[in-house]
């Protein structure tokens, strides 16, 4: 297959996003050197063959691409055609236009608790110990604590080995009880599945003779390395396997009644180029859409890695962040989140509040003043969601702060829900950054802030002992949380104490 390359020289005042959904925080692309290959690996989140500028161009291709912002141009090299587009006027102009021609959005959008209520993921509180009575004892302490219920999700190692997608009935003896109460108590359940498969399980014995684990070059099953041991791989271009899949997952909603299901893993550097896959030469990227439309079937659904799929009923989350104010801590939660919807990703997901990356969390000390800027930044994103137990490592005030950016996210809502419908419609991202909705302004470098829709200012802290900022107002008559008017354009230095999230609803 031939090369295409593309050379473009950017233009006075010209600034570009896209690529991949964790390297939001060098974005915009254009003022410093910064390459990436989006068929070796996509950073451990989501990736899209897609480049926007603030000036209304664009560039698109079906297959993965490299990029490399050098001198004031950027070069493209890709296997497949690159298509270039001007014309559009802004970002949003050249967003709309490629979302229309490349991933119109699906109707439907995901289950509207994802949106209207916090998430609780045992991941962090549980790791690999979950029980059925530890599930338990944690939805009834979230009501305990006047938090709403939404949806709870029980991550790795509620089942047998990797693939064996059963309650290991040693921990869960009753998982149909443990379900019904849940439901009861107004929580959804989701359960933790990922497309590997332990080797050497009664499941392994199973597939392997049915052709549908994925092979190397050599034509041998293949076994891949990943965090948690080596495994084989279902290989997904199959269809085959991807209906044993759905006949697991569909198993245990009709046996048990779950709700959905967290598709982890899928990430791109889990295969090799020169695997031997049922569609041949499929991508390591190609494996990792075939992951994600998997999952498609089912509307309680979580994704952290992905390729393409932009404007589908996926909920995409950020990868595993640190307990750490930056270094992929919370400072990259607003970059990266607007990458998200850059890249055409409208349902998305911060981490876990306080972080997700367990080695960072279990291993550092609690920082509470953290925790609690982590829940505020993470209350206005389309969705929010705890793993920690803010009970348990918080004292009660700033448990308290953790509640009411709970509540606040629970107040938006139903605001979130439209938002939501309206990109099943239009594509466009629920939250935005202020050059998307306010081009010509100068404001592509700004990312501590952000547009929810088109008309809340959303201006949290990600500064370790700040308790003031400066927010940028666009031009408007802007009325603050805090019972405040500003008028726009400004820049203004305003009082943050812990207690608040800023935010601002433009008249």
């Amino acid at each position: 297959m031939s090369t295409h390359e593309q050379i473009i020289r950017l233009l006075p005042g010209e600034y570009w996003w896209g690529g991949r959904a964790a390297d939001g925080k060098s974005m915009p692309y254009g003022q410093e050197l910064f390459r990436a290959d989006l068929d070796q690996h996509h950073n451990g989140n989501q990736a899209s063959p897609l480049l926007l500028s603030s000036l209304g161009r664009y560039i698109w291709s079906e297959e993965p691409f490299a990029f490399l912002f050098e001198d004031r141009s950027v070069t493209v090299t890709g296997k497949g055609e690159l298509i270039a587009g001007e014309g559009c006027g802004s970002l949003k102009g050249a967003f709309e236009h490629v979302s229309r021609s490349y991933f119109p959005p699906a109707a439907g959008i995901p289950e509207e608790l994802l949106f209207t209520a916090p998430q609780y993921n045992l991941w962090i509180e549980l790791l690999y110990e979950p029980t059925q009575e530890k599930v338990l004892q944690y939805a009834r302490k979230v009501l305990e604590h006047g938090m709403p219920p939404g949806v709870i999700m029980i991550d790795d190692n509620w089942h047998e080995p990797y693939g064996t997608w059963t309650f290991h009935s040693g921990r869960f003896p009753d998982p149909g009880r443990m379900v019904r109460e849940l439901h009861a108590l107004g929580f959804k359940v989701m359960l933790w599945v990922c497309p590997f498969i332990s080797p050497d399980s009664r499941t392994f014995r199973q597939l392997e003779p049915a052709g549908i684990l994925l092979k190397n070059r050599e034509g041998k099953t293949a076994l891949r390395k990943w965090w948690n041991g080596y495994s084989a791989v279902l290989d997904c271009t199959n269809p085959d396997a991807v209906k044993w899949m759905q006949e697991q997952l569909d198993t245990l909603q009709r046996e048990y009644g779950i709700d959905g299901f967290k598709l982890d893993a899928g990430d791109a550097e889990f295969y090799e180029p020169d695997d031997q896959a049922f569609i041949p030469a499929t991508t390591r990227s190609g494996h990792s859409e075939a992951w994600a439309r998997a999952g498609l079937k089912y509307r309680l659904n979580e994704y952290r890695a992905c390729w393409k799929l932009a404007g589908q009923p996926l909920v995409q989350r950020l990868k595993d962040k640190g307990h750490a104010w930056q270094d992929n801590g919370l400072g990259d939660l607003i970059p990266d989140g607007l990458a998200q919807g850059l890249l055409g990703y409208a349902y998305t997901c911060p981490d876990m509040i306080g972080g997700g990356e367990f080695g960072s969390l279990t291993s550092a000390r609690i920082d509470p003043e953290l925790f609690v800027r982590y829940a505020q930044c993470s209350a206005l994103f389309p969705m929010m969601q705890f793993s920690a137990a803010p009970w348990r490592v918080l004292d009660e005030a700033h448990l308290a702060l953790c509640v009411e950016a709970a509540a606040l996210h629970a107040l938006f809502g139903q605001e979130i829900l439209e938002l939501a419908r309206h990109a099943s419609v239009t594509g466009e991202p629920i939250i935005r950054h202020m050059a998307y909705e306010f081009p010509g302004r100068g404001l592509e470098a700004v990312k501590d802030q952000f547009m929810l829709g088109s008309s809340v200012l959303v201006a949290p802290v990600i500064q370790k002992g700040g308790r003031q900022r400066r927010v940028i107002f666009p031009e408007g008559i802007w009325t603050g949380d805090d019972g405040s008017t500003v008028t726009g354009p400004a820049g203004l230095e305003i009082d943050v104490p812990l207690s608040r999230l800023p935010y601002y609803r433009r008249g």
